[in-house]
């Protein structure tokens, strides 16, 4: 399916011709929508003159281009997007040819050629901003700077608009986005207003893996905007690219960028006099009074987010929830990321593997501040967790709250949203300056073996008291605490990231190596989660099965690979494990039963599904609405009879089914209506 999506502001004079431009260029089966921002004239009268059948959206004021096409994306579900500006007018045919663009592997935005009226080419496409590609236009002027590509961000040279290829973005007045790109990234960022936007959306879908495919057979006519007379449009775009900048790279980088176009527009603005400088002159006073954003008619603020993880970026699986939810956020605001402050010092007697947790803990904190993706930081704070003294636990807190305020002072991030996953977050986040407070009560963690039980059951006995918000994921504890949490709590099921979970043939050597069939586990390997000892009881009564374990252990893992048919890989990437699940016949679930897992609801489920994979599990709450897709055992003696009949018959449904299941389950989605609930009325 395919949806056209033109916003249109004041644009009665342009807007019939684009309309009447769509059928001879391939559009009879798509629907046509225009997004209109507010316009006081005839706008809405001369598209339905032109396209009687045209869907029209009222946003009922000018909240600007990036909120007119998500508006327009919205009211498309399930279609890919060919975004218009009004001004556009397609030639005939052109529409297959950037459908065919759009399906050349690897591709999320087709971009067509663009010319004047009179036939003359636009320069359309752009490579990546960098500072020294400003200072390379400020000194040579874009065109001539566009002929060495490290100095110049324009594209210029003729060839490249003859023949099909990629770019890192281009000019937004015609571009088509596939639905999987769409929903990968969410909503185009509304805080640019007017300009940078399918800048900042181009370039993010380059950061998540979607090419930009220039196609020339498909062409259309581009009248041209107010930019290049409008004084304020100038100066608004020049800001913007500052800002995106800024976003992109922090802001040290976005000072010398800022640098960059002030040298630009000074040299023009001294240039091109008193008549030809005026737009310049404009610019440079947005530079040098430059606010945060542009104000934008009506403009709500955006909060950024400050999460306290239960999970450390650096060393944990980077596919936890907490990690997965602000990842998706972070395409739309600002993200920092806190990780786990933990919930006691590891000691001998009580804690495993105490030397490795606080080593790789303490390399943790050296790292301090990063920021490993596009608007999404990581900070590892140097906590002090004695949390069963009353003056330690305020010394920490009065420790990790200074590190906290200071990054977030640095970042910009006056009053987020707090999303507190661990806890012992609470004496920390309590007294700050918030947009609100989101409690992800993920896991019960007073049930966690190494916990001061009676400390930790305060804690969140306060965040369930106190939160704006209590997000679940296990509806059995959601049903027990409804008596505190009342209207506030939410079920916020798990997501799962369908595109990275997709099976493949084309196996790991090593795995290929592992005799079949073979059932398989991937995740960590916590003694107080998994069931150890029915793993040895799977390895001894299925020897002629190979055992697959895929993950950290922090238990001996010698008494599993005693057997000659367990095979441990030991921790593998996030990005590697869809590669060796794929080759997994069967996979499994071995939970102990315990007030943990109980209230427990295991990502890897969606993920085992989303691969198609036949899946035995122990019992346990959240399984009640998958009953029709998970074998379930009660006992140890049946859970190795049910891995025997999912071996030799397969699962429940067929592979396509299973995966089909969780197709609606992104991530992205997740992350969206965590935003509604933080962001809303409390």
């Amino acid at each position: 399916m395919l949806a056209i999506v033109i916003v249109t502001y004041f644009s009665e004079q342009v807007v019939g011709d684009c309309l009447r431009s769509l059928p001879a260029a391939g559009a009879e089966d798509a629907r046509v929508i225009v997004v209109d921002n507010g316009s006081a004239d005839a706008t809405l009268d001369r598209a339905r003159e032109a396209m009687p059948a045209v869907e029209v959206v009222p946003m009922g004021r000018n909240a600007g281009f990036a909120a007119g096409v998500n508006a327009g994306i919205a009211a498309a579900p399930g279609c890919d997007v060919l975004v218009l500006n009004p001004d556009i007018r397609l030639a005939p045919g052109s529409i297959p040819a950037l459908r065919e663009a759009l399906d050349v592997p690897g591709t999320g935005i087709a971009a067509p050629r663009l010319t004047a009226e009179d036939g003359s080419l636009h320069v359309s496409l752009r490579r990546r901003p960098t500072v020294l590609r400003a200072l390379g236009e400020a000194l040579l002027g874009g065109y001539r700077a566009g002929r060495v590509p490290a100095l110049g961000e324009l594209v210029v040279a003729a060839e490249a608009y003859e023949r099909p290829g990629t770019a890192d973005w281009a000019t937004g007045a015609a571009w088509l986005a596939s639905r999987a790109c769409l929903d990968e990234l969410g909503p185009l960022d509304e805080r640019y207003f007017l300009y940078s936007e399918e800048t900042e959306y181009m370039l993010r879908a380059g950061d998540r893996g979607f090419a930009v495919r220039y196609e020339p057979r498909a062409h259309a006519v581009h009248l041209g905007g107010e930019q290049s007379t409008s004084s304020f449009l100038w100066a608004l775009a020049t800001a913007n690219r500052v800002r995106l900048h800024r976003e992109r790279h922090g802001r040290l980088a976005a000072l010398v960028m800022r640098g960059a176009a002030l040298l630009n527009e000074a040299s023009r603005a001294l240039a091109r006099g008193r008549t030809g400088g005026r737009k310049h002159r404009a610019a440079l006073r947005a530079l040098i009074r430059m606010p945060e954003w542009p104000p934008g008619p009506e403009k709500p603020a955006l909060p950024g987010y400050v999460c306290f993880s239960a999970q450390d970026w650096w060393y944990h699986n980077q596919a936890h929830s907490d990690f997965q939810l602000m990842r998706s956020i972070a395409a739309h605001r600002k993200v920092l990321v806190v990780n786990s402050i933990g919930m006691r010092m590891p000691t001998p007697g009580t804690s495993t593997q105490v030397t490795r947790r606080i080593l790789r803990k303490l390399r943790s904190v050296a790292k301090f501040v990063r920021r490993p993706l596009p608007g999404f930081h990581v900070m590892s704070p140097l906590p002090l967790p004695f949390y069963g003294s009353p003056l330690m636990r305020r010394v920490n807190a009065l420790l990790v709250r200074a590190q906290v305020r200071a990054v977030c002072r640095v970042l910009g991030l006056r009053r987020p949203v707090f999303v507190v996953t661990l806890p012992t977050a609470w004496d920390v986040v309590r007294p700050m300056a918030r947009r609100s407070l989101v409690y992800n009560r993920s896991d019960r963690h007073s049930a966690f073996p190494e916990a001061d039980t009676t400390t930790i059951e305060e804690m969140e006995r306060e965040l369930l008291a106190r939160a704006d918000r209590v997000v679940y994921v296990s509806r059995a504890l959601m049903d027990e605490e409804r008596p505190i949490t009342g209207e506030r709590a939410h079920f916020l099921d798990h997501g799962v990231d369908i595109d990275h979970f997709t099976r493949t043939s084309d196996l790991p050597a090593d795995l290929a190596a592992v005799p079949g069939p073979r059932v398989g586990f991937f995740g960590a390997i916590d003694e107080f989660v998994v069931d150890v000892d029915l793993l040895e009881r799977v390895a001894a009564e299925l020897p002629q099965a190979s055992l697959v374990l895929i993950g950290d252990a922090t238990v001996q893992m010698d008494r599993l690979t005693k057997y000659p048919n367990v095979h441990w890989f030991g921790f593998l990437p996030y990005e590697r494990i869809p590669a060796y699940a794929s080759g997994f016949d069967v996979a499994i679930m071995p939970w102990q039963d315990n007030a943990w897992i109980r209230h427990a609801n295991p990502i890897k489920l969606k993920e085992y599904l989303a691969l198609g994979l036949p899946v035995v599990s122990t019992d346990f709450p959240e399984l009640a609405h998958y009953r029709d897709r998970v074998a379930i055992a009660a006992t140890p003696e049946r859970f190795v009879e049910t891995i025997k009949i999912a071996l030799a018959e397969g699962g429940p449904k067929p592979a396509a089914e299973l995966r089909e299941s969780v197709l609606d389950m992104s991530w992205s989605s997740r992350a969206r209506e965590l935003m509604e609930l933080a962001e809303g009325e409390h």
